[in-house]
């Protein structure tokens, strides 16, 4: 069986990120206008400050439920049509323009689109959804038509259960499309649904407070809610794929 053990990723270093910041410090020191770019140590500070209101924390939590959700629907429905795909070639046929027009349709022009039907609230789930179920279903697809063809002659010889054969040899060659499928999937669902949030600006999410600092120009709040979204970002994405080795590890041992 294919072992689960996740790719080597390239760590970052600390001393990088020191490097990048003086560099944002010096860039800020050098326009000299705060409402311009603000100053890593502005941007900080500001963050403490938002992190000690209530608001702060109702915010994240709004835009997380929502992006969580639609990713999670996005994953799963990704999933099902890859296996009805794989097993009825109309099925993938009807699906191909759909996929297509999912790949390259502008993000901006599907959230405007939506705002049509789909409340302020909700537009996050559909956005992130949308992101996330080309990118499984493509993926999972084709590691479904890659299992090793000799393997599955094997299993039709000796008259392998069906639900067997899922878990013993599909399963195990589909792992490292999961992995990849996840890791860009994950951060496009909150590119997207931060996107979402901005242009339909829901009361209660981070996208809001994005705009509001536009609005204002409160540049360092900007900045500041920037980071949040790229920190919950990089934390959804390192707690989901652990999450999903540990199933897998536990798949394996049963």
């Amino acid at each position: 069986m294919t072992s689960t053990t996740p790719p080597r990723r390239n760590k970052i270093r600390l001393w990088a990120v020191l490097i990048w910041l003086a560099v944002w410090q010096a860039a800020s020191l050098w326009v000299g206008e705060a409402i311009l770019l603000a100053s890593p140590i502005s941007v900080f500070l500001r963050l403490i400050q938002l992190c000690q209101t209530g608001e702060f924390w109702g915010s994240i939590l709004f835009s997380l439920v929502r992006i969580l959700w639609g990713f999670l629907l996005g994953a799963g429905l990704g999933g099902l049509f890859a296996g009805l795909a794989a097993l009825l070639r109309p099925v993938e046929e009807l699906l191909s323009p759909l996929m297509l027009v999912m790949k390259t349709t502008p993000v901006t022009s599907i959230i405007i689109v939506c705002l049509i039907w789909i409340p302020s609230r909700n537009l996050s789930v559909f956005t992130a959804f949308l992101m996330v179920f080309p990118i499984l279903y493509t993926n999972l697809l084709e590691g479904i038509r890659a299992t090793d063809p000799q393997l599955l002659e094997m299993a039709e010889l000796f008259q392998v259960p069906r639900y067997k054969r899922v878990r013993y040899i599909y399963l195990s060659q589909l792992i490292p499309y999961l992995r990849s499928g996840f890791a860009v999937a994950v951060g496009l669902s909150w590119k997207a649904g931060a996107a979402a949030e901005v242009i339909g600006i829901p009361k209660g999410s981070i996208g809001e407070h994005l705009y509001d600092a536009k609005l204002f120009l409160d540049t360092p709040s900007l900045f500041a809610w920037t980071v949040v979204i790229i920190c919950m970002s990089i934390l959804f994405e390192r707690v989901f794929l652990w999450g999903l080795s540990k199933l897998l590890k536990r798949l394996e041992r049963m």
